[in-house]
């Protein structure tokens, strides 16, 4: 589909959670990245972005991505994945604070 130009962000987010469940981590972000950058507001995006970045090992990536997330599910009223991104960055936290930007507030 890709190749035909048929490029969306379901289309992203659905090869980006493939590659995901099979450990092609960096494959993963390459999509889930191109469908936040087509649909800003895809909460579940966001939420699999940062679980991409967190499986690669990317803690402060994932911390990012769970932050623009549930700015965005909050914009949305997405109540569902930003309490699922909430707990994420919770734990994030709790297990890797070394990653944590210092800089920025949820």
């Amino acid at each position: 589909m890709l190749v035909r130009g048929l490029d969306s962000a379901l289309l992203r987010f659905t090869l980006g959670n493939e590659c995901l469940k099979s450990g092609e981590h960096d494959i993963a972000l390459e999509h889930l990245e191109q469908a936040v950058a087509l649909e800003p507001t895809y909460s579940a995006a966001w939420r699999q972005l940062g679980k991409a970045a967190q499986a690669g090992g990317d803690h402060a990536r994932a911390r990012r991505a769970w932050r623009d997330g549930l700015a965005a599910a909050e914009a949305q009223g997405d109540v569902q994945a930003a309490k699922e991104m909430t707990v994420f960055l919770r734990r994030l936290d709790k297990h890797h604070p070394e990653s944590e930007d210092r800089g920025s507030e949820r």
